[in-house]
């Protein structure tokens, strides 16, 4: 992993530990730790949070529930999707 793909994972997980008030630190956040079932045990609500944090930190938008199950499942998945979104990004 490139020391750009190190820095967008760590601010994601800034972004999630703000966004959603956790009690944790960033840093206990695992690049692969699924966000939902087992994991941090997100729900619904949080879905709705991490999405607009998204938008506001990255300029990407995600389309619809199931693009977001698939997104929102782990770091390193929206990390790929926000590089992805990105002008110039491989389609």
């Amino acid at each position: 992993m490139s020391d750009n793909a190190s820095d967008l994972n760590t601010r994601i997980k800034e972004g999630i530990v703000r966004s959603l008030r956790l009690p944790i630190k960033s840093e206990e956040i695992e690049d692969d730790m699924p966000l939902f079932d087992g994991g941090l045990g997100l729900d619904s609500i949080d879905v709705l949070e991490l999405v607009l944090e998204l938008e506001r930190q990255f300029g990407v938008s995600i389309s619809d529930e199931q693009a977001g199950r698939d997104v929102l499942r782990s770091v390193n998945t929206i990390a790929e999707f926000v590089r992805s979104q990105r002008p110039g990004a491989p389609a």
